[in-house]
């Protein structure tokens, strides 16, 4: 009967042509657009280099990772950089400026600050890549004081360090206590920090999150007050959690294929690099997948409401949750995560690509498996208020 119930399913969910699209289709036609927006960007860079400015004060000289970030930016270090930098004085930025021979200049306060003289397209670009550089450095600096901090319990060394310390703070002071421990710590963000793999990765987040959908959908054909099948399934001496069961088992296997296809596309077709940990990417994707069918079957279980009404609900907390998370821009995520940290942690789009983001930028895989085990988690609350629900239903008529 389950495997019967399971081959039914199957064959409803394929015959629903906008399921389909929205769980298979659209994240592969977004994941296109990504694409041919960071190739223009890209194409452009190659085409003219941006001339700018970096006043050379004592802020700039004291933040190494921002000198590290633009020297890999520079076309004078780097054949494929984006920017043709001068280090120069307060005055000489604003005279190169006022004579349009930069673009802009930047200068370092608690955060980089750009100056332009106009609006245009290279401005634009300056300012973006800007914004960005400020809020990866952000996550970036968390990362990796927690991977000092870390390394100290390891090599048991106890340095006096605060969390308002800046980066460069805490790096001298490991270094003057034991310039050892800093030898254990790298800094593979340097060799891997690109913007655009948060696009992707929140991409990725909202496939899972859409396989809410398909969940929802074979829900609300089992239950009483939404199909007429529903109302025969309930006068039936059919199990009810086999036929649930296999619901969910087809509407998994359908996401799951989704999640295939789309990784086949980007790594094939659109060249996109997830990393030496591909394995366990895949992997947090599909534990993604069940937050998201288990959030369906928790709408459809708990909201009561017509099918469209519950598709709208799971797709807006989908895209509402991929914006928490970076999906229009990393910026977001810093400013939740440093406002109100706890809409992160139980948002599963956060939860998802922060996974992909200590795979991207750690090197251990301990805050890995903590948003697996916070999915997991996620997922089994959901399906326990589900179950809670579904057996205190009860119909007068049907």
């Amino acid at each position: 009967m389950f495997y019967h119930n399971l081959k039914y399913a199957l064959k409803i969910l394929f015959q629903n042509k906008m399921l389909v699209f929205w769980t298979i289709f659209f994240p592969i036609i977004l994941g296109t657009f990504f694409s041919m927006a960071f190739s223009n960007i890209e194409n452009s860079e190659k085409l003219e280099t941006i001339k700018i400015a970096i006043i050379n004060n004592n802020n700039w000289q004291e933040n190494e990772m921002m000198q590290i970030t633009f020297a890999n930016l520079d076309i004078k270090k780097q054949e494929t950089g984006l920017f043709d930098i001068q280090y120069v004085e307060e005055e000489k930025a604003k005279e190169l400026l006022e004579t349009d021979e930069i673009t802009g200049y930047l200068e370092m306060q608690d955060k980089a600050k750009i100056t332009v003289k106009k609006s245009g397209i290279k401005e634009t670009v300056l300012k973006n890549v800007v914004e960005e550089i400020n809020g990866t450095a952000q996550v970036v600096e968390t990362i990796i004081k927690n991977e000092i901090e870390k390394s100290m319990v390891e090599h048991n060394k106890m340095v006096e360090c605060y969390f308002e310390d800046t980066l460069e703070e805490m790096i001298q002071k490991v270094k003057a206590y034991d310039p050892t421990i800093m030898k254990n710590i790298e800094d593979t963000s340097n060799k891997n920090l690109s913007y655009t793999m948060i696009e992707y990765y929140t991409l990725i987040a909202m496939a899972c999150l859409y396989g809410g959908i398909l969940a929802m959908a074979m829900m609300n054909y089992c239950l009483a007050n939404m199909t007429s099948v529903g109302k025969r399934i309930a006068i039936t001496r059919i199990k009810k959690w086999t036929l649930i069961g296999s619901s969910a088992l087809a509407s998994f296997l359908i996401q799951v294929l989704g999640i295939i296809l789309l990784f086949l596309y980007t790594i094939i077709i659109l060249k996109v690099d997830y990393g030496p940990h591909l394995f366990e990417t895949i992997l947090l994707a599909l534990i993604g997948t069940l937050a998201g069918l288990s959030l369906g079957i928790f709408v459809s279980c708990v909201i009561k409401a017509n099918e469209n009404v519950k598709t709208g609900i799971i797709l807006s907390i989908t895209m509402l949750g991929c914006f928490l998370s970076g999906m229009m821009g990393i910026t977001m995520k810093y400013i939740i995560d440093k406002n109100l940290p706890f809409l992160n942690k139980i948002n599963p789009a956060a939860m998802i690509t922060d996974g992909f983001y200590s795979l991207y930028y750690y090197n251990t895989l301990e805050r890995y498996y903590f948003n697996i085990i916070s999915l997991l988690l996620f997922t089994s609350i959901l399906i326990f208020i589900s179950i809670f629900v579904l057996r205190r239903q009860q119909y007068d008529n049907i």
